[in-house]
């Protein structure tokens, strides 16, 4: 696929639930609005649903692909108190999400945290999703990765350029793989929103606040559930792997293709976390996540 031009998509929402009341969840929407084979992509910890603008732009002719801005970050309300940012409750956003679709056939992409998002609602009993395509996560996350990765989220960064703001998230996303400064002012532009000081990225600083409150005991039991969750999945499913990657290890890449769905297990040479446009050969990724959607 090339740097061709792509339609805008349509912004919508929808109203959720949180205990204590309703909170907003924006999402993207591309191809025909009424397109029964539905494709959800859902984003990292830090980024938004506009991350997939390539990818939606080349299976929007065959599916409606849905990009959520999950909770705290783009579009979407932000959650008060921020212990709110945990799974559970991004899955059950996510359920509300899917309700409103009233898709035929329902696949999910996710990358990183929408990855285990996706894993979480493919184990529940009756999930509607049929095929399910991981992008560099699974139920155990290296702690090199993950210590990595809490040591720059949650930062109130503010830069005086966009051109600024791309170089920082270069620099903090080298696994992202080799990009063009186009295609990190690509990747930038709709991570941000402009205030009186500069522009800052568009995401609550506190979406941190959970996992850096998590105990060793806590996060022993969520790798424990994640595998539960993992090993009852139904549906279709592919892994994806930044040969690189710090946070989804060989070991436990494979172990995703012995045990629950089996998955098909697809690595790509000089990537690390996470493979995304620009870093992967998107000739063959968009033709190999259709064939896992299809069946």
């Amino acid at each position: 696929m090339t740097t061709r031009e792509v339609p805008y998509p349509r912004l919508h929402h929808v109203q959720c639930l949180h205990p204590g009341g309703l909170h907003r969840m924006a999402y993207w929407e591309w191809g025909e609005a009424d397109n029964p084979d539905v494709v959800v992509c859902a984003h990292g910890l830090t980024r938004q649903g506009r991350d997939f603008d390539r990818l939606a732009g080349a299976l929007q002719h065959r599916f409606r692909v849905v990009c959520p801005d999950v909770a705290g970050r783009g579009r979407s309300d932000w959650l008060d108190p921020p212990s709110l940012y945990t799974f559970p409750q991004y899955i059950a956003d996510m359920v509300t999400l899917l309700a409103q679709l009233q898709a035929r056939r329902l696949g999910w992409v996710g990358t990183s945290m929408g990855g285990l998002i996706g894993i979480g609602l493919a184990g529940l009993q009756g999930s509607p999703l049929t095929a399910l395509v991981i992008n560099d996560i699974g139920p155990l996350v290296a702690p090199s990765g993950l210590h990595r990765i809490l040591s720059f989220v949650g930062q109130r960064a503010s830069f005086a350029t966009i051109e600024d703001a791309a170089a920082y998230l270069a620099s903090v996303s080298t696994g992202f793989g080799r990009h063009t400064k186009e295609e990190w002012l690509e990747l930038t532009r709709p991570m941000l929103t402009q205030g009186s000081t500069g522009w800052r990225l568009h995401y609550d600083p506190h979406i941190i606040a959970p996992m850096v409150q998590a105990t060793p005991e806590a996060a022993q039991a969520g790798e424990q559930a994640w595998w539960a969750l993992y090993d009852k999945i139904q549906a279709s499913t592919l892994v994806l792997r930044g040969a690189e990657s710090d946070i989804l290890d060989l070991g436990t890449a494979q172990a995703m293709t012995q045990r629950g769905p089996k998955a098909e297990l697809i690595e790509f040479p000089n990537v690390g976390h996470a493979p995304r446009s620009g870093s992967v050969d998107l000739n063959r990724f968009p033709r190999e996540i259709s064939g896992c959607l299809v069946g």
